[in-house]
């Protein structure tokens, strides 16, 4: 019997999904770096969500622009959080 379509590629998840190990992260943290460096610089990429969000909202509106700002508090709730942090750290020597 002829088929219509031809058999599909072998899929190359297929492989993986036997295997026990484990894939090599994408990004990963160094080891041996500190704390106030590390929450700097969650501080710094909320300080940069948040400017997102602002620029969005601001062409946005209705259930849409309530949303993004709704975002927006939970990014600024997340930027008091590491400040407060931060603010109990031991300065570096």
């Amino acid at each position: 019997m002829i088929k219509p379509s031809p058999n599909p590629p072998a899929s190359e998840t297929a492989e993986h999904i036997g295997t026990s190990s484990r894939p090599c992260p994408i990004f990963t943290i160094r080891s041996g770096v500190d704390s106030e460096t590390l929450l700097v610089h969650a501080y710094e990429t909320l300080a940069s969500a948040n400017v997102m969000a602002t620029e969005l909202s601001s062409i946005l509106t209705g259930p849409t622009c309530n949303l993004v700002l709704g975002i927006q508090q939970m990014i600024v709730l997340a930027q008091l959080s590491v400040n407060g942090v931060l603010d109990h750290l031991d300065p570096q020597q």
